[in-house]
């Protein structure tokens, strides 16, 4: 079973890009029957597993801005441990409701992005001529080379976008590629390819170091469970990486989007015990 859901959380990151690894939390609650904190760092193994493998194999290493993504998974180290704290402290019931609000937001973000800009709801496919951000009012500039001019306002934005995602990381164990990805595009001039890859590479830094400070604060992880998992999203990403150029675009993104959406009514009811 945890090899099946493995599969599945894979073939959806490898078709939908950054922000299709928020599926593998509420996955392992329904196919396993776990609770979100039994969940978080096993889905966090996979997001990191695969978020690497992404980064490998599936971008072009001139979209990658390291030192970003580097800063990112700094900031985020920093933050994560209280995002631990947090949900230890919090009741599952909350702690499985604020997750339903985090899922239910994301989903209506891609269900917008797919209508009002179709060409970056397809961010799977080949990169397309002149895709950049706008440059007015951006806190984080490019040089003419498109590398990032490294500005107190740059470091600040990028440094609490990695701060935030660290946060979500440790409380809810997701990735954070729904968070990075967006707020990349909207502080920089980075093009949705390069914003994806950085985000890649920050989500594979930064869920690693969320795993290790839950080992470290004592959190067990149930090891034959999380391996088969793991195996199974690298498999699944590989084979949504090869599906995504023939079926990926506005329409996928909505599908998607309908069935986060759904799942997050479904976590939303169980937490205030309607079911």
């Amino acid at each position: 079973m945890a090899l099946l859901l493995g599969l599945i959380v894979g073939a959806v990151l490898g078709l939908t890009g950054a922000g299709g690894s928020i599926i593998a939390v509420p996955l392992l609650m329904a196919g396993l029957g776990w609770t979100l904190p039994q969940a978080a760092p096993v889905a966090l193994l996979a997001v990191c597993a695969a978020a690497t493998f992404g980064t490998i194999a599936a971008w072009d290493v001139a979209y990658v801005r390291y030192r970003a993504a580097l800063l990112m998974a700094l900031a985020g180290f920093v933050t994560a441990p209280f995002g631990l704290k947090a949900a230890a402290a919090l009741p599952v019931t909350t702690l499985t409701a604020v997750f339903a609000a985090v899922l239910a937001a994301v989903a209506m973000r891609m269900l917008w992005q797919a209508w009002r800009a179709p060409s970056e709801a397809a961010i799977v496919r080949a990169t397309v001529a002149g895709d950049s951000g706008r440059s007015q009012g951006k806190r984080v500039r490019l040089n003419s080379e498109g590398r990032i001019l490294w500005t107190k306002p740059a470091v600040a934005s990028v440094g609490v976008i990695g701060a935030v995602t660290g946060f979500l990381s440790g409380l809810l164990g997701v990735g954070g590629g729904f968070v990075i990805v967006p707020a990349l595009r909207a502080a920089s001039e980075l093009s949705m390819h390069s914003a994806i890859a950085t985000s890649l590479l920050a989500i594979a830094l930064t869920s690693a170091g969320t795993v290790t400070a839950a080992l470290v604060q004592g959190v067990e992880i149930s090891w034959l469970t999380a391996l088969p998992f793991v195996l199974g999203a690298l498999a699944g990403m590989l084979a949504g990486r090869k599906l995504a150029p023939r079926i990926a675009g506005p329409k996928l993104q909505q599908g998607f989007s309908v069935v986060m959406l759904l799942t997050a009514l479904g976590l939303g009811a169980h937490a205030l015990q309607w079911i």
